[in-house]
């Protein structure tokens, strides 16, 4: 299919985009600093109790929210914006128009559709880039209550590992490579998926290829035996980077760097469903920008003044924010496990493009 097919006419192409573009980014600024403005009534409490703050760190509070705001709202406003457009060139008879010179439904909603993936590729570099570095700096600020951000000295507290069947938990972590000191260590020795025994010591150092824990008690389960040892080598193919690995935040992590922690963590033997979800959502949430013109589509279409136009814009938003209940909903799912992390992230979008579609044939096509 050659280009003057899905577009028959350039200048009326690029005065739809424009159009969708100015809209869609006029409700994103309106509505985000109404938001911002909000969060910060509500914050800046918090933000000036700290001692030493004033309004230099409520305005450092604005620019690293806004970012998160801006991210969320981003895909309501395409929604709204294609809405308000077809709201708009409905009343001026101009969808009419286009139908009466021979253009398809898909015709007139193709110049959207291709603005709506810029947007789309506008999202996720935003969201890629600038969000995660805003989100982990304005999660540490929160963690000490918007006092001085403490320097991160590496250690890591209350970390897993599995080894083979056992699992291996360490209170704290310090050091790196050779020098890795170990804090309050738990090994559960099982076998076939059955507890058979609980090693405790306090402290622990790399010796060979394993860990040299000591002094250690080790409690049979069976048994009820409890038995000491001056030091026990446990861990044996577990790595310090294994142990080192931080928390993993989602959020605060760009697309290369969560999968790159990822894989850190599959080799370290933990559970990471929920964040391959998360990797996948990255990619999929940027692309609802271009389903929301085809699910505001039905706003397009009908003759203003059968009095049903307003019925058919409540209609668009109810199925633009229906998709957004049910990627929530989707993702939640894929957290507890029930869902895989492709498909939590994946499914609403072809769900809802099902949809937009089968209703965009039954009444236009």
């Amino acid at each position: 299919m050659s280009l003057s097919n899905i577009f028959p006419s350039k200048t009326i192409a690029i005065y739809m985009a424009k159009m969708f573009l100015v809209r869609t980014f006029a409700i994103l600024f309106a509505v985000a600093l109404v938001l911002q403005t909000l969060d910060v009534l509500s914050e800046s409490g918090a933000v000036l109790a700290a001692p030493g703050n004033g309004q230099a760190q409520v305005w450092r509070y604005v620019s690293l929210r806004l970012p998160q705001i801006v991210s969320f709202l981003l895909p309501f406003s395409v929604l709204l914006g294609t809405i308000l457009t077809f709201f708009t060139m409905n009343q001026n008879s101009e969808v009419i128009a286009l139908k009466a010179a021979g253009m398809s439904a898909h015709q007139v909603l193709a110049p959207l559709l291709i603005a709506s993936a810029g947007v789309a590729a506008f999202s996720f570099a935003f969201n890629d880039r600038i969000v995660p570095r805003a989100s982990a700096t304005l999660s540490a600020w929160q963690k000490v209550q918007y006092g001085p951000l403490p320097i991160d000295s590496g250690d890591r507290a209350n970390v897993w590992v599995r080894d083979g069947d056992d699992l291996l938990s360490v209170d704290l972590i310090q050091g790196r490579g050779a020098k890795t000191q170990l804090g309050g260590v738990t090994l559960y020795d099982r076998a076939g998926g059955s507890l058979q025994a609980i090693v405790r010591a306090p402290r622990g150092v790399r010796a060979g290829d394993g860990w040299q824990i000591g002094p250690a008690t080790r409690f049979e389960v069976k048994s009820g035996k409890l038995t000491q040892y001056p030091s026990l080598i446990v861990g044996r193919g577990v790595t310090p980077e294994q142990l080192t690995l931080a928390s993993v935040n989602a959020d605060s992590l760009s697309f290369g760097a969560l999968s790159s922690a990822i894989t850190d963590l599959q080799e370290a033997g933990r559970p990471t469903k929920s964040l391959e979800g998360s990797l996948w959502h990255k990619l999929s949430a940027p692309m609802s920008a271009m389903l929301m013109p085809l699910l505001g589509a039905v706003a397009a279409f009908g003759i203003a003044r059968s009095g049903k136009l307003f019925v058919r814009a409540v209609i668009g938003m109810a199925l633009g924010f229906a998709y957004f209940v049910a990627d929530n909903f989707s993702m939640a799912m894929g957290d507890l496990g029930a869902y895989p992390p492709f498909l939590a992230a994946w499914a609403p979008i072809l769900l809802f493009f099902l949809i937009g579609e089968a209703v965009l044939f039954r009444t236009e096509e």
